[in-house]
C-alpha cells in the first residue's frame, strides 16, 4: 500500500516504473508550446483577416503573401497547441514532435521578420527554449 502512495506522488507508475506524468523541463516546454502556438494562431488571424494591418518593406530579401503566411501560421500554431497539450503526458514521441514543431515555428517566425520584427525574434527566442528544454536530459527517479 505504501508503494502505490509514494509512486502516485512521484508521478511514477508502481507497476511497470514507467512515468505517467511530465515533470521539470518538459513542462516548462509544454507551456511554452501552448503560448508560442496561441500566439502563432493570433498572428495568422491577423494576417488572415486583415492584410493591411502589417507593415512590410519593399527590399526585402524575401517576399511571400500575408495571407498565405497567415495560413501557415494559423495551421501550425493549432498543431503546437495540441503538441504542447501532449507533451503533459510525459510521452517520448510528444517529445519527438515537441522538437520538430518548435523548430518548424522558429523557422516559419525567422521568415516572419519582415512582417513583424520584434514580436518574430521573441517567438523565436521562446522555440529555441522549447527545443533546449525537451532536448535537456531527463531525470528518471525510481520509487
Amino acid at each position: 500500500m505504501a508503494g502505490s502512495v509514494s509512486g502516485s506522488r512521484t508521478g511514477h507508475d508502481s507497476a511497470g516504473g514507467r512515468k505517467a506524468a511530465a515533470s521539470g523541463w518538459t513542462v516548462f516546454a509544454a507551456v511554452m508550446m501552448i503560448f508560442g502556438g496561441a500566439m502563432a494562431i493570433f498572428e495568422g488571424i491577423a494576417a488572415i483577416a486583415k492584410d493591411d494591418l502589417f507593415v512590410t518593406t519593399d527590399n526585402y530579401v524575401f517576399q511571400f503573401s500575408l495571407t498565405g503566411w497567415g495560413w501557415v501560421h494559423l495551421i501550425l500554431g493549432i498543431v503546437v497547441v495540441v503538441a504542447g497539450v501532449a507533451l503533459f503526458s510525459g510521452a517520448l514521441w510528444a517529445r519527438f514532435v515537441g522538437v520538430l514543431l518548435a523548430g518548424l515555428l522558429a523557422l516559419a517566425n525567422f521568415l516572419w521578420l519582415p512582417y513583424y520584427p520584434f514580436w518574430s525574434i521573441v517567438l523565436i527566442a521562446i522555440n529555441v527554449f522549447v527545443i533546449w528544454a525537451l532536448c535537456s536530459p531527463q531525470k528518471d527517479v525510481r520509487a
